[in-house]
């Protein structure tokens, strides 16, 4: 999730503050940048190249994996020590050489099969890896079950790399945190500008991918947390219906609105990967309602797509905010609507600002719940919220050295899910963003809403916190539990910028296709320099 503090939020918002972005951030920290490693051979790759190349005898997943491992200990560890890559799974090598056994006597599970792949560590892995959410808290937390998605990953022959560093608690720990920092991983850089934000949560993975340490990754989003760092980093996000992935064995903020999803460099990876991971999860209530509404093949239409005849929403507050996005996208817009696309303009943001404040308050209410759920059920020490904040507190230097952990303690002190302010809260928020959404799509008869999804990365500020700069347009599909799709824009000053597209429940074959057919006509996404500074 990004961290949200609602009134700062708001307050800049209204005054229009987006000048940060350029200022020089001279942090003392940032290393000096060494010469990008030329040639390396999966550059840019996508799955179907992998298979293709697999399948011709070229590469083994082996070699492969060794690649990515090597890569990971050049770019992300050394070189421009990126931070994004928080631990290597000490088994991958020896899973795909398994996978290329399996090749060779004829069995292939499927467009994953020997693919190299990072997720975010809130994700359990019952392996050597430990699963602590970035928090030094956690550490040694080895969790005793796959994640549902996990078991759906191995299934599908993928090769778990490793785990990706991320926002400490989800960006659920204070409201002054910086992006992609944790107590466990340290800060996380940007590989476009280095002493710029990664955004979050899931930095780790957005920043790896975006570097080609992986093939593809996961993320996991609360409010903005696939949907930014994909914006930030030159990515696709996919943030599926809430229930569409299972989010049992994730380590959670929000059962209303958790859930995990795709970051790749092409739409039709993400499409791959979003099928892959779908199936019903009998100890998930969301998953259960997605029986018979998820597909798994989300690609199968995709040489049909277009955008001839779609009709489109953009939010008119969007539309002057900073000069150099407001020129892409008035030349975006003008390139859909020579393609046959229709654009109305709305006002969703508008609504969008309405739900924060409850949604704030079921996140933290939700918050408590599931966290004690989660550890009472884990076999590590800390059983509680509770006992999370104590260990920080006894641990200040290590665990909270820029900031506290004033969230969690807020959220310490709430009731439980049957108390009167979470459920109109609920109602406020969530109910009332599903209905916003759903009306303005049968109002003007719209496909999806689209928008930035952020402004430009800010610079990292370990002492302040981030700064974001007042757009979001995916924020109400966040709150809604309803699909978003954040595909690259373009460029300020080599920073990327992402536009979203946002539909109603179970959507995500419709907004694959639209955010496919503006992919194959912009063509935006470009590799990172690994600029020191601008």
């Amino acid at each position: 999730m990004i961290r949200r503090n609602f009134i700062r939020h708001s307050i800049l918002t209204s005054i229009g503050v987006n000048v940060l972005v350029a200022e020089a951030c001279k942090s003392p920290d940032t290393p000096k940048p060494k010469p990008k490693e030329e040639n390396f051979i999966l550059e840019e790759i996508t799955l179907d190249d992998l298979q293709k190349q697999m399948a011709a005898g070229q590469i083994t997943s082996e070699k492969i994996t060794q690649l990515y491992l090597d890569r990971i200990n050049q770019i992300d560890k050394n070189g421009y020590q990126l931070n994004a890559v928080i631990e290597l799974n000490p088994d991958a090598i020896q899973i795909a050489k398994a996978l290329d056994e399996e090749r060779k006597a004829g069995k292939i599970r499927g467009p994953l099969h020997g693919v190299p792949i990072l997720i975010k560590d809130n994700i359990n892995t019952a392996d050597k890896m430990m699963t602590t959410a970035g928090a030094l808290a956690m550490v040694g937390n080895i969790a005793q079950q796959d994640a549902f998605i996990v078991s759906q990953l191995r299934q599908s022959g993928a090769v778990l790399l490793g785990k990706t560093n991320l926002s400490e608690w989800a960006n659920f720990r204070s409201t002054r945190s910086s992006s992609g920092w944790s107590s466990r991983g340290g800060q996380t850089k940007n590989p476009y500008v280095l002493d710029h934000s990664p955004c979050g949560s899931s930095s780790g993975t957005g920043s790896a991918v975006a570097a080609n340490l992986c093939a593809i990754g996961i993320g996991t989003e609360t409010d903005g947390s696939i949907a930014c760092p994909a914006s930030i980093n030159g990515l696709v996000g996919i943030k599926p219906t809430v229930g569409l992935w299972s989010r049992t064995g994730i380590i959670p903020i929000s059962f209303t609105q958790d859930t995990a999803g795709p970051m790749t460099r092409t739409v039709k990876d993400a499409a791959i990967l979003l099928g892959a991971l779908c199936g019903t999860d009998p100890n998930d209530s969301k998953s259960a309602e997605s029986k018979g509404k998820s597909i798994s093949d989300y690609t199968k239409h995709l040489a049909m797509a277009t955008l001839q005849g779609k009709r489109l929403g953009v939010d008119k507050s969007l539309l002057k905010k900073h000069e150099a996005i407001d020129k892409i996208l008035s030349q975006t817009i003008d390139l859909m609507k020579s393609k046959g696309a229709t654009i109305i303009e709305v006002d969703f943001m508008g609504l969008n600002s309405k739900v924060n404040a409850p949604e704030f308050t079921v996140l933290k209410y939700e918050f408590k719940d599931g966290l004690n759920k989660y550890l009472a059920n884990s076999h590590h020490s800390m059983k509680s919220l509770d006992d999370i904040i104590k260990f920080n507190n006894e641990n200040k230097e290590k665990a909270m050295p820029f900031f506290q952990q004033e969230l969690l303690e807020q959220c310490a002190v709430l009731g439980d899910l049957k108390t009167k302010e979470y459920k109109l809260a609920l109602k406020n928020s969530h109910e009332k963003a599903k209905a916003d959404i759903d009306g303005l799509l049968k109002k003007d008869k719209l496909d999806a809403l689209i928008g930035p999804a952020s402004g430009a990365s800010w610079c990292i500020d370990k002492v302040n916190g981030d700064h974001f700069t007042g757009y979001g347009a995916y924020g109400i599909a966040a709150v809604a539990g309803y699909p978003s799709i954040t595909v690259p824009l373009g460029y300020v000053h080599e920073l990327p910028v992402g536009l979203s597209f946002i539909g109603t429940a179970y959507d995500e074959e419709n907004l694959i296709g639209i955010a496919y057919a503006y992919e194959q006509l912009t063509k935006v996404r470009k590799a990172p320099k690994y600029i020191p500074s601008i």
